[in-house]
């Protein structure tokens, strides 16, 4: 019996790291992924937070300061599709769209909502439609 089709994450090749040079380059960079990755992974839960934004991070700072931590960024089922589709050709999923659309709407009528400065509510809108748009002007994977 053919064993059964594997993840596309686990099977696309890990680029090849571009290891900083001095120790202490790597040290810093390993600490940007890491709290790059908390930061990442809190923005799954918290409104307002971007994930996709700090995972590319995470996988930049891991690329140059630990291969290990890059090569298990690249296999992760959530994580390795965004990093090989920006890997791609800067591609982002519809779903991503989606829910960065979902999620700044939240964050607008909270926004609108809240007793704050009326400057503060157009800015942050207006900088929320700058990212949309050029979000949704991203090509999707096919």
């Amino acid at each position: 019996m053919p064993a059964p089709p594997e993840d596309a994450a686990d099977t696309a090749p890990v680029p090849a790291p571009i290891v900083a040079r001095h120790w202490y380059t790597r040290w810093l960079l390993r600490a940007l992924a890491v709290l790059a990755l908390a930061l990442g992974i809190a923005g799954v839960f918290i409104p307002g937070l971007p994930t996709t934004v700090f995972i590319l991070m995470a996988g930049w700072a891991a690329m140059r300061s630990s291969p290990r931590m890059h090569a298990w960024l690249w296999r992760h089922p959530l994580f390795g599709p965004m990093l090989q589709n920006w890997q791609a050709g800067g591609l982002v999923s519809r779903r991503a769209k989606r829910s960065a659309t979902v999620m700044m709407a939240v964050c607008a009528a909270i926004l609108w909502l809240t007793p704050t400065p009326v400057w503060v509510r157009w800015l942050a809108c207006g900088c929320m439609a700058c990212v949309l748009l050029w979000l949704w002007r991203r090509p999707e994977p096919a």
